[in-house]
């Protein structure tokens, strides 16, 4: 099982809670330096492997250490199983299980090929969402399908709501997929769209040049990373939350097309709060 994010933990938990599998190794990143004080954090598949007590591998480049985590197995897996691992894999990975390789990606494939796919359903607006099981092949996310299952995105649904609906739902049809071994079937070329790594740079935000949709979305699909960032009155603030309908404790933006209401911003270096309690303060400050 390849795993690194949140994402990928459901999952885990769903196999190795089920006796037909035989999870022989967990690979997962490496402890990385996370939060203010940089200090070196366990990725959460890490976490919950260790609380399973799966044995558990951290290549730096699997793809290079191939041979050493090969040689801690007992047997030749039969699947290579991943998901939200982070590393793209080599040709030699791909043909290491006896079965297949086996791919959890969270967009209904073909649509948003790529590292962001939840993000970018919500920026682009879409409809309708879901997860992939897919064999995994050379060009990204471009293997045959296993199984699909869609969900309707909720007019406000945010990254992080749609992260956990669709982890939830990952589990099972994984599980289901294993164990009824369903015939791959060729993914469509037609409506194939590409979702790229996002930077700090994605989130920055103006209301002189964007609809106030266009900046919901953002905030809506980019927190908590890489963030939205935007001038408002004068400040460059964090938007943690809008909306498009008056709220009370927002600050009415207008935009290039429609208003938007700020509801909970950060200040460089000072606490989260709502529009009104920051807008407030900065009278007092003028």
């Amino acid at each position: 099982f390849c795993g690194t994010s949140e994402f990928a933990v459901p999952v885990l938990e769903r196999l190795a809670g089920n006796p037909a599998f035989e999870i022989q190794l967990v690979i997962t990143q490496p402890d990385r330096p996370a939060g203010r004080k940089q200090e070196l954090t366990a990725s959460p598949v890490k976490v919950a492997a260790e609380r399973l007590g799966l044995k558990i591998a951290q290549p730096e480049k699997l793809n290079k250490e191939l041979t050493a985590i090969s040689s801690q197995l007992t047997a030749r897996p039969d699947y290579l199983v991943v998901a939200s691992y982070g590393q793209l894999l080599s040709d030699e990975v791909l043909a290491w299980p006896k079965i297949k390789p086996v791919n959890v990606h969270p967009s209904l494939l073909p649509r948003w090929r790529g590292a962001t796919p939840l993000n970018h359903t919500i920026l682009g607006g879409d409809k309708e969402g879901g997860t992939t099981i897919q064999v995994m092949a050379k060009e990204m996310d471009a293997g045959p399908i296993l199984a699909q299952e869609t969900v309707t995105i909720d007019p406000r649904e945010t990254y992080q709501s749609l992260h956990d609906r669709l982890a939830a739902i990952s589990a099972p049809l994984l599980e289901k997929v294993l164990l009824t071994k369903p015939e791959p079937k060729p993914q469509s070329a037609d409506g194939i769209t590409i979702c790229k790594k996002l930077s700090r740079e994605d989130g920055v935000c103006s209301s002189e040049s964007m609809t106030a949709e266009e900046i919901d979305r953002k905030v809506r699909g980019l927190n908590p990373w890489p963030g939205v960032t935007m001038d408002v009155q004068g400040v460059n603030l964090k938007i943690l939350e809008t909306d498009l309908s008056a709220h009370s404790k927002a600050i009415p933006v207008a935009c290039t097309e429609g208003t938007l209401y700020v509801i909970s911003v950060q200040e460089a270096g000072k606490k989260a709060m709502s529009g009104d309690e920051w807008q407030r303060g900065l009278k007092g400050r003028k």
